[in-house]
């Protein structure tokens, strides 16, 4: 399964990014490669409209099934990510991606949709 996180870094050490849409980064772990590969995001930083949209792209590019994050995307990236099977768990902000695949794993995030 390959997951897909909202960070402020790329390593397993850096903190959640809250903001889905205009997270700093995104960064991937690949279950069955035991991979973390990552993707700037900063360029949807000052986008006033369509960041989540975008973002939600670059998901399905990656293959991502799951995806972390603090606050949870907005309504048009929800739908966006429902569609393409995206599974999003939230309330994971000012931790480390490291916790919060681990709270994953033991099943305490709160499934979004």
């Amino acid at each position: 399964m390959k997951i897909a996180f909202t960070t402020k870094g790329t390593e397993w050490e850096s903190k959640i990014d809250s903001r889905f849409g205009r997270a700093n980064y995104f960064v991937f772990y690949d279950e069955d490669t035991q991979e973390l590969s990552s993707i700037n995001n900063k360029d949807n930083e000052n986008d006033a409209h369509g960041a989540g949209p975008k973002a939600a792209q670059i998901l399905f590019n990656n293959k991502a099934q799951v995806l972390i994050t603090g606050n949870g995307p907005g309504g048009n990236a929800s739908t966006i990510l429902e569609k393409i099977g995206v599974v999003c768990y939230i309330e994971a902000q000012e931790i480390t991606i490291k916790e919060a695949y681990n709270l994953f794993k033991e099943g305490k995030l709160k499934k979004f949709y």
